[in-house]
């Protein structure tokens, strides 16, 4: 998988010379690198928890019910999610080369754990007399883990999709000294051109998305499961 390239920033600039912060780069260079950056970032972060969110929960579905399964993915997560990030992103690219796949790839690695721990606890957080409701109801074992499990699993679901989001976009950022992606690449550019306001743009663009993303997040958890606001 692959994305357009970025344009390259111009650090240096008739205008910004001797200055801490310059505006006019900030003017010449966000719609050509800037912005093109923030929007890929976006996109990546998108996929990459889309990608582990139904790995997690079809893992999670199967584990509730096979608990030798659950044992095995969870080692698994576990060791993708201690792998340092920079060098997971390097032992992918003799295999996916410098693409975004590589990219993706290990950013879907580490939100397995946050996300598979979540829905598995959730899809078991069910009461013993909901389900025993269930059942008297005459509904099927998997009539009642979609029906039943799954949508009480929402909150929890969600507070790992919450984490996992924010995990990710801060992790993107690494894996641009790998393969230029995201607003990695206009940050460690401003790193090697000490740069001030290459740095200071792109990491509060950064941080800026983490928290707009975990606030639509927020919203999104609230949109799905009204019950837990309304007990509260």
């Amino acid at each position: 998988m692959s994305l357009p390239g970025q344009v390259i920033p111009n650090f240096s600039g008739p205008n910004c010379a001797g200055q801490f912060f310059c505006w006019d780069w900030v003017g010449a260079n966000w719609a050509e690198v800037l912005q093109p950056a923030l929007i890929q970032h976006i996109w990546i972060s998108v996929l990459a928890v889309l990608f582990g969110l139904v790995i997690s929960i079809a893992a999670a579905l199967y584990a509730v019910r096979n608990s030798w399964f659950e044992r095995g993915f969870s080692a698994l997560a576990t060791f993708l999610y201690t792998v340092p990030a920079l060098a997971f992103f390097l032992l992918m690219v003799p295999i996916t080369g410098l693409t975004i796949t590589t990219v993706l790839i290990g950013l879907t690695s580490y939100t397995l754990l946050l996300l598979f721990a979540n829905a598995v606890t959730g899809l078991r957080s069910a009461p013993p007399e909901t389900l025993a409701a269930a059942d008297g109801m005459g509904l099927t074992r998997n009539q009642v883990l979609f029906k039943v499990q799954l949508p009480l699993a929402l909150p929890s679901i969600m507070a790992g999709v919450r984490i996992a989001v924010v995990t990710v976009i801060s992790l993107e950022t690494v894996a641009a000294q790998v393969v230029q992606a995201g607003l990695g690449t206009p940050l460690f550019n401003a790193q090697r051109n000490v740069f001030t306001t290459g740095l200071i743009v792109t990491g509060v663009l950064a941080i800026a998305l983490a928290l707009v993303a975990d606030g639509l997040v927020v919203l999104l958890q609230r949109a799905v499961t009204p019950w837990v606001q309304a007990r509260r």
